[in-house]
């Protein structure tokens, strides 16, 4: 059995958008900031207070996002910052060829061997980072209320309206709902072993043998998503699924005066990126002046 994530209906302006208009939006900042490859924080920090504001308005209760947040932060500080900070890769060249004082340098070894070198770590890399944690978070808070405030029962119609296909709009549909199904079964698989005795904080050793304890956890809960996949594809042969065009129970979706405004701004936003960048030259990677200043 398929479940969702904690969607409550709420009386909010993000919810009195048409689920269409909200994707199109996310979609449009997104492709705003990496088509043109926009890396000016001129241009990044105004989106960031933007989605920053959309967040707070769809009024998401602690309660309910409060074990999303820490997996955020690991990826952005400890995958994206640390990746940026050392390596200065994943943006425009610029970030490494860029002449830049260093401020400290980092000792690397490879464990086991005798190899090591400094990494230096300068200014143009600490500020391609913050920019790149900025541009990730930017995108992450757009994404967060969608599973939240968004009726499950429309994402498959959404996407249809949008001109998608059927196969791909129940693929998106399945998509949505399979991170909170894996968490659930992981969920009851995880209380079911520890009725039966099983330590879940007493796990030592090496790497090799706690995954092997963890093993009594892992091959349940991949062979539940198995036989969950194998259900649902046999529903969907059941009813002739990809045999013929399909209807959709919820397929009644209009655009009101809010979500024209929404639209033009998420269209805004794009053609603004792309016409700065392309046109005027705005966007590229550059230092500026009080980040330099701060460590002069």
């Amino acid at each position: 059995m398929l479940v969702t994530w904690k969607y409550r209906p709420r009386k909010t302006f993000i919810q009195s958008l048409d689920p269409r208009t909200r994707l199109i939006f996310f979609f449009a900042v997104i492709l705003g900031l990496t088509i043109p490859e926009i890396w000016d924080y001129r241009i990044i920090f105004p989106l960031f207070a933007l989605s920053l504001t959309l967040y707070f308005l769809a009024r998401i209760e602690w309660k309910d996002v409060k074990r999303v947040w820490p997996y955020i932060f690991v990826l952005l500080f400890f995958i994206v910052g640390l990746n940026g900070l050392l390596s200065g890769r994943g943006g425009p060249s610029s970030v490494t060829n860029l002449p830049s004082p260093v401020v400290f340098t980092v000792p690397f070894k490879i464990p086991f061997t005798d190899i090591g070198w400094d990494v230096p770590i300068t200014i143009s890399k600490m500020w391609f980072a913050i920019t790149q944690m900025l541009r990730m978070l930017t995108m992450a808070i757009l994404a967060i209320p969608i599973p939240y405030t968004m009726d499950p029962n429309i994402y498959g119609t959404a996407f249809r309206q949008l001109g998608a296909s059927d196969k791909f709009s129940f693929t998106m549909d399945l998509a949505f709902r399979f991170l909170p199904t894996f968490a659930r079964d992981f969920s009851i698989t995880m209380d079911a072993q520890r009725a039966r005795g099983y330590e879940m904080e007493k796990l030592k050793g090496g790497i090799t043998s706690r995954l092997r304890r963890l093993a009594p956890l892992i091959i349940p809960v991949v062979m539940q998503s198995t036989v969950t996949g194998e259900e649902v594809v046999d529903a969907m042969d059941l009813r002739a699924f990809g045999a013929t065009q399909r209807t959709w129970v919820k397929a009644d979706l209009r655009y009101g005066p809010r979500d024209y405004f929404m639209l033009g701004l998420a269209a805004t936003i794009f053609i603004g990126c792309c016409v700065l960048k392309w046109g005027f030259g705005i966007g590229e990677y550059f230092v500026p002046e009080f980040f330099l200043n701060l460590f002069s």
